[in-house]
């Protein structure tokens, strides 16, 4: 559950939601749609400016699943929600690669 007091940022050419703003004192931390710190304690600005230069560029990164067995696989975000996470595996660019899709209940530091 995300805390009452996190506000969401949307990027301002097509209102995609980017992440969260959070207040930290009398400043303000950018927070990733993961749930990660984007920034330190800083200005509503730097903030906001931290979450529009990052934006989802972070989909588009390789990231590692351990399957069932332990055993590593490459994976792509697919979804990413406050009740969950959606990869599949890397499809290395080729689009008749078969994809396996996995859901995963988030795990949020926020939590």
């Amino acid at each position: 559950m995300l805390p009452s007091d996190w506000i969401p940022h949307r990027r301002p050419d097509d209102r995609e939601h980017v992440g969260w703003i959070r207040p930290e004192g009398d400043a303000w931390v950018a927070v990733s749609l993961l749930g990660h710190d984007l920034t330190g304690a800083v200005d509503w600005l730097e903030a906001d400016e931290a979450l529009d230069s990052t934006g989802l560029s972070w989909l588009a990164d390789v990231w590692m699943l351990e399957d069932e067995s332990g055993e590593p696989l490459r994976v792509r975000l697919v979804e990413v929600t406050p009740e969950h996470v959606v990869v599949q595996t890397d499809d290395f660019g080729a689009i008749d690669a078969h994809v396996v899709r996995y859901e995963r209940p988030r795990v949020s530091p926020c939590s």
